[in-house]
């Protein structure tokens, strides 16, 4: 279909006034010459102003480089149909997300001299993919991250060299618990005690539910001595609290290992696993840690 500037303009103009999208015309400095109406509707207020405002203007301070850097390309002819996603502070004060996608406008020459974008509102959007990755790696009972979250951030810190520990902790005789109280009591003793571990561990810790009645922690930047003070406190303060859980209070206890986290996730795991299966063969309610820890210690 063939468009006289005429038919253009009404058409640009029909589209502006019925999409949710803003529709934004800048010149090569990245000044607002036009936008559409949703612009206000979207919590941004540039009526009135005595000078023109800057597309940059919308995006906040630390997303101004990543947008600047993709409307220079658009200028340029590079990355078409690029879309950026970006904060930005409205009016109400509130942080939303946004999504752009610019076009270069060109002379008959083919110079530049300013560009078109589409602004929309992505807020709907990024709060479902947040409840999904949340769905994805967070243990709903507990509201820890799960096995395989713990699993991504444990290769994260293998891979970037990290120093640190791995602990592990496992309910003492919760198969027992679950067949003497009942399944909804052996919930609420992993919820007491991961609550626990959120109250007497580090903040920089990351406590994680990898199994039915076990727990890993991540003790970032943490030395072999600080992680045996820190899992040991928790072992002790377990045992020596009787807990009320459900209609019932009885003692729990756990068992728990620490082993330094080394050049490979398998080994790091194998020799954590390892140290905790000694603290149960030993009677359980103890920390073991790994053999070269143990060595290094004595």
């Amino acid at each position: 279909m063939n468009f006289t500037i005429q038919d253009s303009s009404a058409l640009y103009g029909l589209l502006a006034e019925s999409t949710s999208d803003v529709i934004l015309k800048t010149d090569l400095g990245g000044s607002i010459l036009h936008a559409s109406p949703g612009l206000d509707q979207l919590g941004f207020v540039t009526a009135g102003t005595q000078t023109p405002p800057r597309l940059l203007d919308l995006v906040a301070p630390e997303a101004r480089c990543e947008v600047e850097r993709a409307y220079t390309d658009a200028l340029a002819g590079c990355r078409p149909g690029q879309r950026v996603e970006f904060p930005a502070i409205t009016t109400d004060k509130r942080q939303r997300w946004f999504e752009i996608q610019t076009q270069a406008l060109k002379s008959e020459s083919g110079e530049p001299y300013g560009a078109l974008s589409i602004l929309r509102s992505i807020d709907e959007r990024r709060s479902l993919e947040q409840q999904l990755f949340a769905a994805t790696y967070t243990d709903p009972l507990t509201k820890l991250t799960n096995r395989a979250a713990f699993v991504s951030m444990l290769e994260h810190m293998v891979d970037k060299k990290m120093d640190g520990c791995l602990a592990l902790f496992s309910i003492d005789f919760f198969r027992t618990i679950n067949m003497q109280y009942g399944q909804s009591t052996g919930d609420d003793v992993l919820v007491v005690f991961a609550n626990l571990l959120r109250e007497l561990l580090r903040a920089e810790d990351i406590i994680s539910r990898i199994g039915s009645e076990r727990f890993a922690v991540l003790l970032p930047r943490a030395t072999p001595e600080q992680a045996e003070a820190i899992c040991k406190r928790v072992i002790t303060t377990l045992a020596e609290l009787r807990q009320k859980v459900g209609e019932s209070r009885f003692a729990i206890t756990a068992s728990a290992s620490v082993a330094h986290i080394g050049e490979s996730l398998d080994s790091t795991l194998e020799r954590a696993e390892m140290a905790l299966f000694v603290a149960k063969a030993k009677g359980r309610n103890r920390l073991e840690l790994e053999k070269a820890l143990q060595k290094v210690r004595h």
